[in-house]
This record gives C-alpha cells, structure tokens and sequence, in this order.
C-alpha cells in the first residue's frame, strides 16, 4: 500500500512541472489597461513558462483576439462577447432574485456552454477563475469536470468593499439611492461571496487584509495571498514627461475612483488653489464617469478620458495622489507610482494591503487638511520627493510579476499532490 501512494505520488509530482491549466478571465487581458487586466495578463505571462494555458474570456467592444503577447503565450484562446445589461434588466434581476449584481453581471449561457465544451474535450489539471463575476461558472466545472481542481482568484473582498461604499454614501443625502442599493448588495454578496469560497479547492487573495475579510466569511477552504504584480521593467526607462504637479490614474468609472476624485476635488483641491493658484492635477482613465463632468471646468483640472499609455503621465507628475475613502484589494496604480520612482500622498485605504510605513515609501494623511497640507510640502521640497521616490522604487521590486506569480505554482502543487494521495 505504501509503495503504491509513493507511485501515485510520484506519478502526479511530475506532472506538476507542466499542467494543463484554463483560466477564465472577465475580459480579454490584454492590452493591460487596468487594475483586472493587469493582474491576468501577469498572470498568464508567469504561468505560460512552464503550463500549457487556454483561455476562456469575454470579448468587450474594441478588443480582439488576434495580438500577438497573448497568442504566443496561450495554446488555445476562446471569448464570448460580454453581454450587456439595461437599467431594466438589472432592476428585475434585483426583485425577482436573491443573487447579488456582481453574479449577473457575466453570467451568459453561450459562456457556459464553452466552458463545458472545453471540460469535456481536454483534461485540465487546474481551472482558474479570476474574479467573483465568474463565480456562477463553479457550478458548471463541477458537474462537467468533477475531478478538476478549481482555484478561485478573488481580486476584492467584495463584500467588505460594498459595506464600504454604503458607509460612505449614507453621509451624503444626494448619495442615500446609491447608498440603499449597497445596503442590498452587501447582505447577498456575504452569501454569494462565501459559497464562491467554499466551492473552490484553494482561494487567493491580493493582501492580508482581503484574506482576513474572507476568512470573516468561511474557514473551510484554504486561502493564500498572492499580491498584485506589475513588470517593473516598464517603468524603469520611462518615455517623455506629460507635466502635471498632480496625476490620479484609474478606471474613472469605477465607484471608489470617482468617490476619491471628486473628494479630492471638493475638499482639498481648494486648499492647494489657495497656497500655489497655477497647480496642475490630471485625472487619468477611461470612461470618465457622468459625476466628473463638473471638474472639467474647475481651474487646473484636467480629466483626460482615456489614454494609451499611463506612463507618460507618471512621468511628468511631481507628487502622484491616492485619495481613497473606499476600497477594498490593492491598488496596482500604487506600485505603478513607485516603481516609477514617484513621491506619493495616500490615504490609508489607498495603500491598505501593503506594508508601507508612513514617511518611508510615502506620506499616509487621512483628513482633507492632512492630504492639502501633504501635498503642499511636497511640492515645495524636491528633495523628499527625491528621497520618498527612491524608497518607493524600491520597495515595488517585490512586487515585480517574475516574484509574483511563481507562487500559484506552490497552490498547485498542493492541490495535485493531494489529489494523489
């Protein structure tokens, strides 16, 4: 008997250095234009090394399968176009379900009838989910494959996020709608959000703080951190400078980025007019949401709407801002900042989930008075920014994708060796 679990284990230990792996993604991962699609494209370009990965994604409008990073790093690449949503259909998914919006959002039968095409005519090893918007396709794995084992790579607490943003919008009347629909959402995420866990093999967390709000939720599943992760790389020799005294980067559709925005602008960007009139601030990122519209006549802002590359504006940028009252993950743009060597003022949301210390990699200020007055130094003492920019550069080397994404090889190996047994 002992010479027989030896063998079993023997057998499944070489096929750890090469698996067959599908990994669901909620968008194409490429170009990598935010935080989702950054972390699956590292991941992806971590794992092809040494796996043979398919890739099973939505398509959005503008975006095409045929590029070249992913076609060379992926065997086998299918995508279902991303289904659209009115205000209607969303609505009566509210009354006549006890699902959470996130749980519709992506759920199309054409998506679930690929998946299991591809169970059934390949053996997988590990199927990877990326995101609780791809929860619903648990139930589809089980039943087409039931020895796979499935690892669900949750990019937010989510739960804990949306408690977030109710907390933030009941202090502001013109937000209580927003504010109830949260209220809604957080009581059947905690739900969702568990069962999701408790249907997975293994769950990863981008920090230890998402990883102790899951554990809130369930102890019956393993959960391992695996941060996010940019090319490094990429911001060492940076390409000419955009100037702004400030940047702010992110999808500005996003509720967390037009609530630190528009905070931002109405509760500092005032002070900071007062003391320097000519200052600069440039919002950078897609889909500029309707509530943004009225920085655009504010003196000193400008809200660029999309762009093809951040790193021209993190270039330019004196003092790069993270003014977050909400949220939940980590924020990619934080290590994108430091590994361009920028000086930072960030609210303690925004750096949550890394092991920053206030006045070392940045300047941690939580009130408006703290941040205008942050800010202010900053831009007047070039040699902190100097001093604050080389220590962040430093630290974001850790979080470097070659670093990074080896460690899904550990939860790997776990999960296989234990199917042996």
């Amino acid at each position: 008997m002992r010479e027989q679990r030896r063998s079993r284990i023997t057998h499944y230990a070489s096929r750890i250095t090469s698996m067959n792996l599908l990994l669901l993604t909620p968008q194409l991962p490429y170009p990598p234009h935010q935080g989702t699609s950054l972390r699956n494209f590292h991941i992806i370009r971590g794992l092809a090394a040494e796996h043979e990965i398919t890739l099973l994604s939505f398509l959005e409008e503008g975006q095409t399968v045929h590029n070249a990073p992913l076609t060379e790093l992926c065997r086998h690449i299918e995508t279902v176009r991303a289904p659209a949503r009115s205000t209607a259909q969303r609505l009566r998914q509210l009354l006549t379900t006890r699902l959470p919006d996130m749980a519709h959002r992506l759920y199309r039968p054409t998506f679930a009838d690929q998946l299991r095409q591809l169970l059934a005519t390949n053996r997988f090893d590990v199927v990877q989910i990326e995101g609780i918007e791809l929860a619903r396709y648990l139930d589809v794995i089980r039943v087409a494959s039931k020895g796979v084992k499935i690892v669900f790579d949750n990019h937010n607490a989510e739960t804990e996020l949306q408690r977030r943003n109710m907390q933030t919008d009941w202090r502001q009347p013109r937000r209580w709608p927003a504010a109830t629909y949260s209220w809604v959402q957080v009581g059947r995420l905690a739900h969702f959000e568990r069962w999701a866990c408790e249907s997975a093999d293994w769950v990863t967390a981008v920090s230890e703080t998402d990883k102790l709000h899951l554990q809130s939720l369930t102890t019956h599943v393993p959960i391992s951190v695996i941060p996010n992760c940019i090319d490094i790389t990429e911001y060492q020799d940076l390409p000419l400078p955009i100037p702004f005294d400030l940047v702010f980067s992110g999808k500005m559709d996003y509720r967390p980025n037009v609530d630190a925005a528009l905070w931002f602008a109405d509760e500092v960007w005032p002070q900071i007019l007062a003391a320097r009139p000519f200052t600069t601030w440039a919002i950078v990122g897609q889909k500029p949401h309707a509530r943004l519209e009225r920085l655009r006549d504010v003196p000193g802002i400008t809200v660029t709407g999309w762009v093809a590359d951040v790193r021209p504006y993190l270039a330019g940028a004196r003092v790069f801002i993270m003014p977050f009252r909400v949220g939940s993950g980590t924020r990619l743009k934080l290590i994108e900042a430091m590994a361009a060597g920028k000086p930072i003022v960030s609210t303690r949301v925004g750096a949550e989930g890394f092991p920053v210390v206030d006045g070392r990699e940045l300047v941690l200020a939580n009130s408006a008075q703290e941040m205008g007055t942050a800010v202010l130094r900053l831009l007047n003492d070039p040699a902190e920014c100097t001093r604050l920019g080389a220590a962040a550069r430093q630290f974001a080397a850790a979080y470097d994708w070659r670093v990074v994404i080896p460690k899904f090889n550990q939860i790997y190996e776990k999960l296989i060796l234990t199917a042996g047994e």
